[in-house]
């Protein structure tokens, strides 16, 4: 327990910096994260091969590219942060079909392995039958 890193910070201060989060969540407008007041502050510059989302799926995309930005805004170049908005828009169609798949709690996870073909069974060998010993003939 003597062990604290650095970087490690105590519970009150965690507490006290969740307390001034939830506080400045609440003062900020509610149409801050809205598709439409993302997309007005946005610059329309998508790509030709770009993928077509529906507003829900391009609102994830925003958010997600406004939470990396706030982050790591400051170390990357332009061609970093346009290489970042094309990756995000071009990971949500799968995130979309996997969300799609239906799934129930008694559901089991999907990791077991199921061979497609049935290999046969070699059959065991057949120990082989010990002669018995010759007695030498008296002669």
């Amino acid at each position: 327990m003597g062990n604290k890193s650095d970087s490690a910070i105590s519970r009150r201060e965690f507490a006290r910096r969740a307390a001034f989060v939830s506080a400045a969540a609440s003062l900020a407008p509610s149409n801050l994260l809205t598709p439409e007041s993302i997309a007005a502050r946005l610059p329309a510059q998508q790509p030709a091969n770009a993928p077509k989302l529906s507003p829900e799926g391009q609102a994830e995309v925003e958010s997600r590219i406004q939470s990396i930005f706030a982050q790591y805004d400051d170390r990357l170049s332009e061609a970093q942060k346009a290489d970042i908005r094309r990756l995000a828009t071009e990971a949500q169609p799968p995130l979309d079909r996997l969300r799609a798949f239906a799934t129930d709690n008694g559901d089991g996870p999907g990791l077991y392995l199921k061979p497609l073909m049935e290999r046969e069974k070699k059959p065991s060998p057949v120990p082989a039958t010990r002669k018995p010993a010759t007695v030498p003939k008296n002669s």
